[in-house]
């Protein structure tokens, strides 16, 4: 017998997003823990005595920086993982990357952490599928990070080569300052790069910048754009089905099962229910919340490409109503609807009413079922048309 992956018996435990999650939460802290063994040994304190700023970078270590950018913002992905975002995986993908690079190129973390790595990105990439929501919630998350993460490298990096610059930037604002600016490529011209460097690093912000706020707009814009252009594909495609259709007002079990009856014959139907009514309808059916009895409704379930409408509710008030609706649409002229009304007739002393609104069938449950009691018990003959007649109480205008 085959054994199961570990990763198997896992996902059997757990949800891929959850232990993927955490993986990464994992792995980001093995990442930036020699940083945090030097702060919970104190060796902080030593750092701000410094008196400036590269040689405060220096103190800390210019690799660590970006190992610390590196780890906080797989941290923040894990939890975008946990949501199963889409985007949160392919840039916990990329840090991953630019991690393992760091470690290979530093020798800072211990084999066996390089090969977790590798491991988690393999891992990752196996289980792409289950990272398949797209929300504005996520593009967001993403966007913070990213900004962050640029915004960190620009000021740190600015302040490190702050002596490269004329003049020369010497403090945390004057650096975010100059950040900021460049990011934005609009180039004040105030502070320039002088040494060779300092200019390589300048183009590295453009670019980077360039890069992080495109893809943060496409980000953030995607799931809107891709949200409204998947309704609107959606409305084309409903309204494409609702011609030569059968609408159906109700859920009474009569609905129901007229419904699915229609469906199995390869009738398109369209059925309408008010925002508080439940239904059994099948999955696949196009389901229309709204008061048949109001022309608008109508209209939107297609009533002018429609060849029946079906009045089936509990009530036959209601019932009277709609095919009312349904006349006032088809007979004003503006409809241009050659739709055929029906009308059902829960209580036999309410069949006259619902003569008087002329629907053009009269469906009455009760006097088919008497009838055809009454003929059983009787032995009197019943044929296809006797069931015709009975079945459709035809309304012959007066």
């Amino acid at each position: 017998m085959l054994k199961k992956h570990p990763a198997h018996k896992l996902s059997l435990l757990l949800p891929a997003n959850i232990w993927l999650g955490l993986l990464v939460f994992l792995d980001a802290w093995l990442f930036i823990w020699p940083l945090t063994v030097r702060i919970l040994a104190s060796e902080h304190h030593g750092w701000l005595l410094n008196e400036n700023w590269q040689d405060l970078i220096d103190a800390i270590g210019l690799i660590e920086l970006p190992r610390l950018a590196l780890g906080l913002g797989m941290m923040i992905m894990s939890i975008g993982l946990l949501w199963r975002a889409r985007i949160a995986w392919m840039l916990s993908l990329i840090l991953l990357t630019f991690a393992l690079i760091l470690d290979l190129y530093t020798s800072k973390s211990h084999f066996s952490t390089i090969v977790f790595g590798i491991v988690l990105f393999i891992l990752l990439l196996r289980h792409w599928q289950t990272f398949n929501r797209s929300s504005f919630a996520a593009s967001s998350m993403y966007t913070i990070v990213s900004v962050s993460w640029l915004l960190f490298y620009a000021v740190f990096g600015t302040l490190y080569l702050g002596d490269q610059f004329k003049p020369p930037i010497e403090d945390p604002v004057s650096a975010f300052y100059f950040s900021v600016i460049t990011m934005a490529t609009v180039g004040y011209g105030d502070i320039l790069p002088v040494e060779p460097t300092s200019r390589l690093f300048v183009v590295s912000i453009v670019i980077f910048g360039v890069t992080v706020f495109a893809t943060a707009i496409s980000a953030l814009a995607g799931p809107v754009i891709g949200g409204n252009l998947r309704k609107f594909i959606q409305k084309r495609a409903v309204n494409s089905m609702r011609k030569n259709h059968v609408i159906v007002c109700g859920t009474t079990p009569l609905a129901m099962n007229v419904v699915t009856g229609l469906l199995e014959r390869g009738q398109h139907v369209t059925a309408i229910i008010l925002p508080n009514d439940t239904h059994q309808f099948p999955a696949h059916t196009d389901v229309l919340v709204g008061d048949a009895t109001t022309l608008e409704v109508l209209k939107e379930a297609g009533l002018q490409d429609a060849q029946y409408i079906l009045a089936l509710k509990e009530d036959d008030a209601e019932n009277a109503f709609i095919i009312l609706a349904a006349k006032e649409f088809i007979g004003d002229g503006t409809g241009d609807s050659s739709a055929k009304t029906v009308s059902v007739v829960n209580e036999s002393i309410h069949l006259s009413k619902i003569q008087r609104v002329h629907p053009d069938i009269i469906f009455s449950p009760q006097k088919l079922g008497s009838e055809i009691l009454t003929r059983a018990l009787t032995g009197e003959v019943i044929d296809g048309n006797l069931i015709t007649q009975l079945f459709f109480n035809e309304n012959k205008k007066a």
